[in-house]
């Protein structure tokens, strides 16, 4: 008798918590919605590292009205040698290379029309020492 009572119990305050809980996660569900239809999609990246391991790259990079954006955050040791991040981007039909170098945390942002492929690695020393994996990022 007392297993059946304390059965019915759990069954029974766990239904009413299932009753109270569905209209926030409703709630919750509709929010989520709305903020991704109103913003751009946004593909975050990294943490992409050198080949040695002593610098790396993370970032985020989203399409909005024809333009593609990419900001990026290069982080390596403070003083001496610097870190080197490299994208590579095709666009109309040719592919386009370019780089930036950092020293500590820097964050850095570049964006560009025509865009529909882009590619990023990490180096560290040099802009072509120490150069970790090549990924695409869009």
């Amino acid at each position: 008798m007392r297993k059946t009572l304390a059965i019915a119990t759990v069954a029974g305050s766990m239904a009413l918590t299932g009753l109270a809980a569905a209209p926030a996660a409703q709630a919750a569900t509709t929010t989520t919605t709305t903020a991704t239809t109103a913003s751009a999609h946004v593909t975050t990246w990294g943490k992409f590292f050198s080949s040695d391991r002593k610098a790396y790259t993370f970032g985020r990079t989203w399409k909005q009205h024809g333009k593609v954006y990419t900001k990026w955050y290069g982080v390596d040791k403070r003083g001496g040698k610097k870190g080197w991040v490299w994208f590579e981007y095709y666009k109309n039909g040719s592919w386009h290379r370019f780089n930036h170098s950092f020293d500590g945390k820097v964050v850095g942002a570049w964006n560009g029309r025509g865009i529909t492929k882009v590619y990023t690695f990490t180096c560290w020393a040099g802009k072509f020492d120490n150069c970790g994996k090549k990924y695409r990022i869009y």
